[in-house]
């Protein structure tokens, strides 16, 4: 948790905001892919691409 404390005081500092949309697509995504991978929810992720 320090290293979000720390990105968060980092982006509030130098005023990089735009950072934030991109951090959490990231982190979605990578949910995504870790949920298809090994769930029985995974027929269903792929027909969304």
């Amino acid at each position: 948790m320090s290293f979000a404390r720390e990105f968060w005081a980092f982006m509030r500092v130098r005023k990089k905001f735009w950072l934030l949309p991109i951090i959490v697509i990231v982190l979605v995504f990578g949910a995504l892919l870790a949920l298809a991978q090994s769930s029985a929810i995974a027929p269903f992720i792929y027909t969304l691409f």
